[in-house]
């Protein structure tokens, strides 16, 4: 018999290589990296830190002063105005298409261009809005012009706090939809009929049924609308300039050195919107995974 010095040696370790199927996934990792995740970490580490590079507190301290303030409860005032009104107008035009009878091929259509207006916000939503609604906009000559109506003179403004709620109000309602009609078709036939067969009327199968079913969706997606509006830049800057004091305007004034000259302070102020949108995103996350429970 042949010794143990004489066995075949064990066979060499394939070398390690990444499974090709994950290069397709590639081109959207490098993007969040480079757009996403290292600007993210600038803003954090920048808004600790003073010129030269030091730790500092007082980036985050001067978040506290009452003009910062000011402008992150108008900030606020709007995302919650334009999230609320988004909400129960985006909500009553799913519900009319998915429950109220309207014809089938509406759908396909909202549906689109839904999508394309949710994304649809910056300097071609505010020209627009301003070619319409500004001081010299197409409905605002025309109500002075043919009905009498001066919106001026009623107090309206464009580049007022209810101007940019309105201007919002365009990507707020179609994200509502978007979101909203998947939840809608979720509700089963079955239990409104076993409602109608216990007795109940439409108005109970909805109150006791049907919206606390949605109530996780509808504040779910309440928190998403807020967290897309205040965080809303571009459409901000490119319709209210410098006319209304918000975070948006402030922060791109501060990064630019027209204020204070600080950067710094620039970046605690994107860092308090960073915290205030994820505290938003979390609730929606953990409120569209208790909706999905109910709607699997």
């Amino acid at each position: 018999m042949s010794s143990d010095s004489s066995a075949a040696p064990p066979p060499a370790r394939a070398p390690f290589r990444l499974p090709l199927h994950w290069l397709g996934a590639a081109p959207f990792a490098i993007f969040v990296l480079l757009f996403l995740i290292m600007p993210t970490m600038r803003i954090v580490v920048g808004a600790f830190q003073t010129p030269d590079g030091s730790f500092t507190l007082d980036n985050i301290r001067g978040l506290f002063t009452t003009s910062i303030l000011s402008a992150y409860w108008i900030s606020i005032k709007i995302s919650i105005a334009s999230a609320l009104l988004g909400c129960l107008i985006g909500f009553s035009v799913a519900s009319a298409v998915v429950l109220g009878g309207l014809p089938k091929w509406i759908r396909g259509p909202l549906l689109t261009f839904s999508g394309v207006a949710s994304n649809f916000a910056g300097v071609p939503l505010a020209f627009a809005f301003l070619a319409t609604l500004g001081p010299v906009g197409l409905i605002t000559v025309f109500l002075k012009s043919q009905l009498g109506i001066d919106l001026r003179a009623l107090g309206f403004n464009i580049l007022s706090f209810w101007g940019l709620t309105i201007t919002y109000l365009f990507f707020q309602i179609p994200l509502m939809i978007l979101i909203i009609t998947p939840a809608l078709d979720g509700l089963k036939r079955e239990w409104r009929e076993a409602a109608q067969i216990l007795g109940a009327t439409n108005a109970q199968y909805w109150r006791m049924v049907a919206f606390p079913i949605l109530l996780p969706s509808f504040l779910g997606t309440l928190a998403l609308l807020f967290a897309n509006a205040f965080g809303a830049v571009a459409t901000a800057i490119a319709l209210t300039g410098s006319s209304l004091s918000i975070v948006p305007i402030l922060l791109f004034a501060q990064i630019r050195g027209d204020v204070l000259g600080n950067p710094h302070l620039g970046y605690a102020l994107a860092f308090g919107m960073i915290v205030v949108t994820g505290i938003a995103n979390t609730i929606y996350i953990w409120l569209r995974a208790r909706s999905e429970r109910w709607l699997k």
